[in-house]
């Protein structure tokens, strides 16, 4: 079973009348604590340059969603070696004031139900955090809390710890990561940009990687941490690929600038971008257009999700964050150093 959009989870919750408003912050602490078996290296924030060139795209013997595999080609970019962190976020707050959408009131129109059906804390700002159960379980609402007070200032909610300057910067929705992208002077990657830059000249292969934050154990209920981590990871603490960047695959999940549809279109193979909002389609967020989000995440376990490859690709809905979801940037030009 693949991770899916938290939003249409917590709807179908709101209709049901059975969400779970709030998490134990202490189980965040405990998300949050790294066994102290890696060394992580403080990593230079200059973006890396990539030459443009060819590969091969996509998968085509994990999820039907991620293939046909084409040869694609992409004109040349410089990225950021890392997914943007809290302390690069903090900067950007800080210079311009910026608030949230994780940090304000929830507006009821987004659950398209009626207002009434959706309970209180719902509509306090807060975020979706993953809150692991003493159990087996299939069931999402098992392991997702909507937690009230949550955000990238509180990744855990109002009780729990703040945010780890060097971990990536968590709980952000697609207008608060294009907010930052402009102030930086970057952008999202498109899919294709980022799926070369992940692949550093080898095939994706489904095979779960030691260089990356995974799950290792049986999802969700017992994690063995043998990779030294229980939760997110500082960057840093995992080898670069051969492009000289870090977590492109697990850690966090990373947004691209693409809507979702199912597969990839077979002929569109010269800089792709993706297919336009009106012909986005995500199967399990059918009410509104997602964008695709690659790489997988910490909680990508071969018994659950096996996302930790290049050619991972889902539909992400873009109007809430989570608490295993982020973005790097990347630029058409050299980017100055004023921001970096």
């Amino acid at each position: 079973m693949a991770h899916r959009p938290i939003m249409p989870f917590f709807a179908a919750l709101v209709i049901l009348g059975s969400v779970a408003a709030c998490g134990d912050p202490d189980d965040g602490a405990k998300v949050a604590a790294t066994n102290g078996k890696r060394q992580c290296a403080r990593i230079a924030d200059t973006p890396v340059r990539l030459a443009g060139g060819t590969f091969l795209m996509g998968e085509d013997d994990v999820y039907a969603e991620e293939g046909p595999v084409r040869e694609t080609r992409v004109r040349g970019f410089w990225i950021d070696p890392h997914e943007v962190t809290n302390r690069q976020f903090a900067a950007f707050a800080q210079a311009t004031g910026y608030v949230t959408v994780a940090e304000k009131p929830v507006d009821p129109k987004q659950f398209q139900v009626p207002a009434d059906q959706i309970p209180p804390d719902m509509l306090k700002p807060g975020s979706a955090v993953f809150t692991p159960p003493d159990f087996p379980s299939n069931s999402y609402s098992d392991w997702w809390k909507y937690v009230p007070g949550a955000n990238w200032k509180k990744p855990y909610g109002p009780s729990g710890p703040g945010p780890v300057p060097d971990e990536p910067v968590v709980h952000l929705a697609w207008d608060d990561m294009v907010a930052y992208a402009e102030w930086r002077g970057g952008r999202l990657p498109t899919e294709a940009e980022w799926e070369y830059a992940a692949s550093a000249g080898q095939p994706s292969r489904n095979v779960q990687p030691a260089e990356a934050n995974s799950w290792q154990g049986a999802f969700p209920n017992y994690n063995a941490e043998t990779d030294g981590f229980k939760g997110v990871a500082p960057v840093g603490c995992y080898k670069p690929n051969a492009n000289g960047l870090y977590d492109m695959v697990g850690n966090v999940w990373e947004v691209t600038s693409d809507y979702f549809r199912p597969g990839h279109d077979p002929a569109d193979t010269d800089n792709p971008a993706g297919p336009d909002e009106n012909h986005a389609y995500d199967p399990f967020n059918p009410g509104m257009p997602s964008r695709t989000v690659k790489g997988g995440s910490y909680l990508c376990a071969p018994n659950y999700c096996q996302r930790y490859r290049p050619a991972s690709r889902q539909g992400r809905d873009p109007g809430m964050g989570t608490s295993n979801v982020g973005f790097r940037l990347v630029y058409d030009k050299e980017p100055g150093e004023a921001r970096l």
